[in-house]
């Protein structure tokens, strides 16, 4: 994960796209790997900081399993993070699949794609810039909306905010 993680992700999804080639599946797998390893990243801190806490050692003194502990303690106490983070994430992989198909390198016309609108677009900028404002609007609206999103399920999920 470490080195994916110094992979910048957007370099790491052009060569994926350009490997495998331009279609709707072969987008999402590589948007998907080059945004895994933040989620790896998150979820073991999270892990690793519930490992050691009061109410783990308190279900290991009552003689509960690793898998119940893990099932019952830590894994729903770790949620909230990686609730957030698959919010951001989905903004981010938003904005990847819009790069990619401005650059050429995403889902290809027909379909329509942000990215490949704000593209085709940009040469009518100065007789009709709704071409380019629009999906440009969706995107960043999308985008701020999700994080919104994402820090509201944080703000109800975190069990910390709840006492």
């Amino acid at each position: 994960m470490d080195v994916l993680l110094a992979i910048p992700r957007i370099i790491l999804a052009i060569a994926i796209v350009g490997i495998f080639g331009t279609s709707l599946t072969n987008v999402m797998v590589a948007v998907g790997i080059s945004i895994l390893p933040r989620y790896a990243r998150v979820d073991r801190a999270s892990v690793l900081s519930y490992r050691e806490d009061e109410f783990v050692e308190a279900a290991r003194a009552i003689g509960a399993s690793d898998l119940r502990i893990i099932f019952e303690n830590i894994i729903p106490n770790s949620m909230a993070p990686i609730i957030v983070q698959s919010t951001l994430g989905i903004a981010k992989a938003i904005l990847s699949a819009a790069t990619l198909s401005f650059l050429g390198l995403g889902i290809q016309p027909p379909t329509p794609e942000w990215g490949a609108m704000l593209s085709s677009g940009r040469q009518f900028m100065r007789i009709a810039p709704h071409l380019t404002i629009f999906p440009g609007l969706a995107i960043v609206l999308v985008v701020i909306s999700l994080n919104m999103f994402g820090d509201g399920l944080r703000d109800s999920l975190d069990p910390k905010m709840r006492q």
